[in-house]
């Protein structure tokens, strides 16, 4: 289809930052026009409004949309690790394919509703290995949402879902083509991968010619048990291993070592900050000026709202340094972009410009002050939020229209998902804390 964006204030760019006056002209998948232009197809009118490219969330973790609010009446976890063994890997064993459809549309749904065109989603379900990423991928493929996923492969729950996870990932990767949607490798993390399991990502991810997506030093424990196993610090394993190279994703990062971050700095590998995840997971400060230009964002599976998890990357940096300004969390979401445009080998992907993918988002939202390419950051630290999305495009494609989803029925997307968190959260009542723990210190 065609279709002509009319009279807004273009956002070309965030980093570097470029705003221009006009249309935005769509045909087919792509931008073919930007300014002064003759409309093509339908014209929306967004005079009044900013016209962005679609934002992209670099790490998340679609399934934890069920668990919000969910009951909780174990020991309260005291720690990192406590909160993977009574939290995230209770929830993780009690997915089922019907949950996992139902976290992907619900999840899906709000972050285009939010103004996020793609996401990278890092997935875990132990009783429900087989398959999994063809759910996820036809879910948001139904939404008209761009995605990269990946199975995360671990040794926690032994040795035959560590090869179900690395056969996962590899027939997702051979499987058919998808417009809206690329694969990668999921690993967990050094703690609970072995030396034969983490080869066999990395063997994996060559065959498939795809990064690897792995957290890296999240918190203490793991920096910790890398030195007690291996006796070199997380990254250095990884680099030793052949998991760190350009197309590696690495989430986290909180408690890499200074010679970690020349590592990750040599190789290219993108890091994904995820700020409020640390700050809800108490587990530290990532060291997010030293790896400045490798730094996407992403929200570790909080939501999917690019605008606040920004914002709130933004306000814990200054917290920490006065001097710290919003050009680096714009250059961070740009990132993001870069990433997943690496990805689906679209280097415009992020840009509004003639031959870049269509794929951008129409605010309604008038600044009460000038609005220039030198004071953007300033206006999208304190001014915009994702309240103001009002319609995106994804590759060409209307995914919402007048702040309503175009493909689904959203009303029933969410009535569904909380039948389904009900019987989650039941599975949930029968399993008990993981056993599996890192060594060392």
């Amino acid at each position: 289809m065609s279709l002509t964006l009319s009279g807004g204030t273009v956002i070309v760019s965030l980093a570097p930052v470029a705003v221009v006056e006009g249309d935005v002209v769509i045909d087919g998948d792509r931008v073919t026009a930007v300014g002064t232009t003759q409309p093509s197809g339908p014209v929306i009118d967004c005079s009044g409004c900013l016209v962005i490219p679609g934002n992209v969330c670099a790490h998340t973790h679609l399934y934890s949309a069920l668990a919000r609010g969910m009951p909780y009446r174990l020991e309260p976890p005291a720690n990192f690790v406590e909160i993977l063994q009574r939290v995230w890997w209770r929830l993780d064993r009690a997915l089922d394919e019907e949950s996992i459809r139902a976290s992907a549309l619900v999840a899906g749904m709000e972050a285009l509703l939010a103004g996020t065109t793609a996401v990278v989603d890092h997935h875990a379900s132990p009783n429900a290995i087989d398959g999994s990423l063809d759910v996820i991928a036809e879910a948001l493929d139904t939404l008209g949402l761009r995605s990269i996923l990946c199975y995360e492969v671990t040794d926690r729950d032994g040795p035959e879902r560590a090869a179900a996870g690395i056969d996962e990932n590899r027939r997702f990767l051979g499987g058919p083509a998808r417009p809206l949607t690329r694969g990668m490798v999921g690993a967990h993390a050094s703690f609970t991968l072995s030396e034969e399991t983490l080869e066999g990502c990395v063997e994996a991810a060559r065959d498939g010619r795809a990064g690897i997506h792995v957290h890296v030093a999240e918190d203490a424990a793991d920096e910790g048990d890398c030195q007690a196993r291996f006796g070199m610090p997380v990254v250095e394993r990884l680099e030793k291993a052949g998991a760190l190279t350009g197309r590696s994703l690495l989430a986290h990062c909180v408690h890499v070592h200074p010679s970690e971050v020349g590592l990750i700095l040599d190789s290219g590998a993108t890091v994904a900050h995820n700020a409020r995840s640390n700050m809800n997971n108490s587990v530290g400060h990532a060291p997010v000026a030293a790896l400045l230009r490798a730094v996407a964002l992403g929200t570790d599976g909080i939501g999917t709202d690019m605008f606040a998890e920004s914002q709130a990357a933004y306000w814990r940096q200054r917290e920490a340094n006065v001097l710290a300004g919003p050009e680096p969390f714009l250059r961070g979401l740009a990132q993001g972009s870069w990433f997943a445009g690496t990805c689906f080998d679209e280097p415009a992907l992020g840009r509004i410009e003639p031959g870049a993918p269509a794929d951008l988002v129409v605010l309604d939202h008038r600044p009460p002050a000038p609005l220039t390419a030198e004071n953007l950051p300033g206006h999208w630290m304190f001014g915009l939020s994702s309240r103001h999305v009002r319609d995106v495009v994804v590759a060409g494609d209307l995914a919402v229209r007048g702040r309503r989803l175009t493909k689904v029925d959203g009303d029933e997307v969410a009535a569904k998902a909380a039948v389904e968190a009900g019987r989650l959260w039941e599975r949930m009542e029968r399993i008990g804390p993981h056993p599996f723990a890192p060594k060392g210190g």
